[in-house]
């Protein structure tokens, strides 16, 4: 892990798929909150 290119090449590969995975937990999240304030399912 000495190369430079390698640390930014991970270094962003990981705030890829954090900020992928922070995406779908919001959805669900809001997902579940919508179906317990109107008793149906959100729109698409």
């Amino acid at each position: 892990m000495d190369n430079e290119l390698v640390r930014r090449l991970t270094w962003s590969g990981m705030l890829t798929i954090s900020g992928a995975l922070a995406t779908l937990l919001a959805a669900r999240v809001a997902a579940i909150v919508y179906r317990r304030i109107f008793n149906e399912d959100p729109p698409e």
